[in-house]
């Protein structure tokens, strides 16, 4: 039995928390993980894990050696990528997780440059609005609109992203331009559900002054695609992050509403699980990502 390989499959095991998720995650067979860890088990003499058909609990000795070999196998990862990439080529794996309103347009051009830079890096990205596990999900780091509520996350803030309210010329042409924020109430709305309060109101900001604007909207969506398209269509005024109408402002399809107010903007947040045992490889893509982020107009 190969020591190391087995601990790798036991980590991976108690991390995603079911032998299905780390046989895919490691491209091996369920009955085949199955078989190292009972290996294992027998190598060390004690039952690592306790097994039912609806839950994986570690054993005392489980616990004990999953803390004392993680760290010590991510350390050794590590070493081996800083070897690799001190020879000039960064390679490996990279698995990203972001938001659909950043990352259809930003983050997979950025992931493209980097990986033009470093052509034997393979990348998994994904793209979807919705709260994560990075261990069980197998993801290294993840861009987030808000700062996570996991404590036992690394959270960097990389800038916030500016809302504004916005709506096609065409609109304003037939409907009238609002003077102030309590005109709205004549207006169509739509809004994202992320800056929707339970109460019904979205925060306009002017300055350091900020006010609790009663709404009703017209059309909620999640998804940044189809509130830019309902706005262009002319369906009404809407709140949209600066970043994703920047060309449409610049076009002028798209044009300011009450240009002296500002919806509450988002911050956002790069996160993964560790600082200490992060991979070269992600270490890398961290600096190579952030100043490209910061450089988006709309993110300040």
């Amino acid at each position: 039995m190969n020591t190391v390989a087995a601990l790798r499959v036991f980590i991976r095991v108690v991390e995603r928390g079911s032998m299905t998720a780390a046989a895919r995650d490691l491209g091996i067979s369920q009955p085949a993980v199955s078989k190292i860890l009972r290996e294992l088990e027998g190598h060390m003499g004690t039952r690592l894990l306790h097994r039912s058909p609806r839950a994986m609990q570690l054993s005392e000795p489980g616990r004990l050696l999953y803390d004392a070999t993680s760290g010590a196998l991510s350390t050794i990862d590590a070493a081996i990528e800083d070897v690799r990439n001190g020879a000039g080529s960064i390679t490996g794996d990279l698995h990203i997780h972001g938001p659909v309103c950043v990352g259809e347009r930003h983050l997979s051009r950025i992931v493209f440059d980097f990986q033009s830079r470093h052509p034997q890096l393979r990348v998994s990205l994904t793209l979807e609005d919705r709260a994560i596990n990075l261990i069980e999900d197998n993801i290294d780091l993840a861009l987030c609109v808000g700062r996570p509520e996991a404590q036992n996350l690394i959270a960097r803030r990389v800038g916030a992203s500016r809302r504004i309210l916005v709506a096609a010329p065409d609109y304003l042409a037939r409907h009238g331009t609002p003077g102030n924020h309590l005109d709205l109430v004549r207006h169509g709305l739509i809004v994202s559900t992320t800056i929707l309060s339970r109460q019904g109101t979205i925060t306009l900001c002017r300055g350091p002054s900020t006010t609790e604007v009663q709404v009703h909207p017209v059309l909620t969506t999640n998804n940044p695609q189809v509130l830019v398209g309902a706005l262009e269509a002319g369906r009404g005024i809407g709140t949209a992050q600066h970043l994703l109408v920047a060309d449409h402002l610049a076009s002028g399809r798209l044009v300011r509403a009450l240009p002296q107010d500002e919806v509450e903007a988002s911050e956002l947040f790069l996160t993964y699980a560790s600082a200490k045992f992060l991979r070269p490889v992600v270490r890398a893509f961290i600096d190579f990502l952030i100043p490209e982020l910061r450089r988006i107009d709309g993110i300040v």
